[in-house]
């Protein structure tokens, strides 16, 4: 799995010109499932995008987790994270998840912030969706399940 973790002071994503998920201080999360991934790679995910000490603390460091603050999570499936460049201009998606597959997944990871105990909200998967965020920081970080970077 990959996900771009971006902190946020909001986020909202529409479909068809609706919101369909909003949030306000928290972590935005574009989440990606490759052909290869599995429960463990779903596990060590969620366990670390809830665990980022990427808010600051009272001494302005970046110290304290989405679960600390008592922030939200905004989670946005993106199969475009798979997509590789190596080779021209054009990127493939063979490394992608198969959708059947990714969505069970996507909502797995859903399911697995909210019985965390986190304010959860989610995309559509598959749908053509808009977001709108306001990175705080800004704060963007790169998560591979297999470490790849």
């Amino acid at each position: 799995m990959r996900a771009v973790v971006q902190r946020v002071s909001q986020a909202s994503v529409k479909v068809n010109n609706e919101i369909v998920g909003e949030i306000d201080n928290g972590l935005l999360v574009l989440l990606g499932v490759g052909k290869e991934d599995d429960t463990k790679d779903l596990d060590y995910m969620v366990e670390k995008v809830l665990g980022l000490r990427i808010f600051e603390d009272k001494q302005g460091k970046m110290n304290l987790s989405l679960m600390d603050i008592g922030g939200e999570i905004l989670i946005i499936s993106q199969f475009t994270l798979f997509g590789d460049v190596k080779k021209g201009k054009r990127p493939s998606f063979t490394e992608s998840g198969d959708p059947e597959i990714a969505e069970k997944m996507y909502m797995q990871f859903i399911d697995k912030c909210i019985g965390k105990g986190v304010s959860t909200e989610k995309g559509i998967f598959g749908a053509d969706m808009k977001v709108n965020l306001t990175n705080d920081g800004p704060v963007t970080i790169l998560i591979d399940s297999k470490k790849t970077f």
